[in-house]
């Protein structure tokens, strides 16, 4: 067996002697995911976390060559799916990630949340975000080489082995190989904090190194790197997204694919590691993965500061004609407090009973305050027509 097809050619797949940088860059994402899933009430954060969701897959959409545009998705969240096949899919993939996304969030919020890079978990992210695909969405290749993919089943077959650009991934044959030592080394419980943080990025560069699936690779790449976050506890009850940083870059949007490309190098010499792969270049990888995740914890930060969030609430209530100013301080307390009940809304606003009741009934039909029950306590929403006041840059347009 040559050694492309021993399962150790993703050695070094983690940096056993972090660099000083590298360590310095874990604390500071370790310290600041900390400070942002305590800047607010755990309602509001949950309902934040909805909107992040939509970020998240409105980004990782895009670094597959297909922009989304969230007011699409938000359309296609309320059942209102194009007619055209080609649309309707990507309409499709975007509720599929969003679907899997939550039930992921879900589960670290109930502390059941399994090993992100494990086999299983791995295969059932490939397998839930096909789930409702059409036969259309599962077709890969064209003419007499086109095929079906399985959701959830590894590549397998000769017409499945794949070249990635410059990159041959393993053979098919090989892949549960792979994905065996990936599980046994990216198995985040025996590591450190600091350990687990600095896996993540190497896991998300080894994991397409090894292209396991025939389609979707990036995907699910992406969904895992964010249920390893949620599990290393720097997610922040979901309230930054990896994917927003990967696609737009520090600096440019072509880095991603450039650093992704970089970390492929062969080893380079006797002081480059031990490994098949340079040591030297995922370190570098790795660096940029986590200036990146710093820099979309920061962002979002600055975006959902109380204070700043107070004033943008004010503005989006001047600058609706349905609303009356009054809006602002349920809007304000339900912020701060995270629900509040209908009943109080005439002590909030300082309002008579029925004008506060008038007042709350207007900010619920421009849907920014909502309730799980007709009667029930309301909370503060997002929707996605107000994002260009409340969060600025959040996308390239809205």
């Amino acid at each position: 067996m040559s050694d492309v097809e021993t399962p150790f050619r993703i050695e070094p797949a983690r940096l056993e002697e972090p660099s000083e940088a590298m360590a310095d860059l874990a604390a500071e994402i370790a310290s600041a995911s900390t400070a942002l899933g305590r800047a607010l009430h755990p309602k509001t954060a949950a309902n934040l976390a909805s909107l992040v969701r939509v970020m998240n897959c409105y980004y990782s959409n895009l670094i597959e060559g297909h922009n989304t545009h969230p007011r699409d998705i938000e359309r296609v969240l309320k059942g209102e799916l194009d007619e055209a096949p080609e649309r309707r899919n990507l309409q499709l993939e975007a509720v599929a990630h969003i679907r899997v996304q939550a039930e992921i969030d879900a589960m670290a919020a109930a502390g059941t949340l399994s090993e992100p890079a494990s086999q299983d978990f791995i295969l059932w992210l490939h397998r839930e975000f096909y789930r409702d695909a059409p036969a259309e969405m599962l077709r890969v290749g064209e003419g007499s080489k086109a095929f079906l993919i399985t959701p959830g089943v590894w590549r397998s077959g000769e017409e499945q082995d794949v070249a990635v650009g410059r990159h041959i991934p393993p053979s098919s044959d090989r892949v549960p190989d792979f994905m065996d030592v990936f599980a046994s080394r990216y198995r985040l419980a025996p590591l450190g904090k600091a350990g687990r943080i600095l896996a993540i990025p190497a896991a998300h560069h080894r994991f397409n190194y090894i292209h396991p699936f025939a389609d979707g690779n990036g995907r699910v790449s992406r969904l895992m790197s964010h249920a390893m976050g949620l599990q290393t506890e720097i997610g922040a009850h979901g309230l930054w997204s990896v994917s927003r940083g990967l696609a737009r870059g520090l600096e440019s949007r072509t880095e991603y694919k450039l650093m992704m490309d970089h970390a492929d190098t062969p080893r380079q010499g006797d002081l480059d590691g031990r490994g098949n792969l340079s040591q030297r270049a995922l370190g570098e990888f790795v660096i940029w993965f986590l200036k990146v995740s710093l820099d979309q914890i920061s962002f979002m930060a600055g975006l959902f500061e109380i204070e700043t969030l107070a004033r943008r609430l004010h503005t989006l209530v001047e600058r609706n004609e349905s609303l009356k100013p009054e809006a602002t301080k349920l809007l304000e307390e339900a912020l701060i407090r995270g629900e509040f009940e209908r009943g109080d809304a005439a002590r909030i606003t300082g309002l008579p009973e029925r004008t506060a009741r008038r007042v709350l009934n207007d900010a619920v039909a421009a849907g920014l305050l909502a309730s799980e029950t007709p009667k029930g306590p309301v909370s503060l929403r997002f929707p996605q027509a107000t994002l260009d006041v409340l969060f600025p840059r959040l996308y390239p347009q809205v």
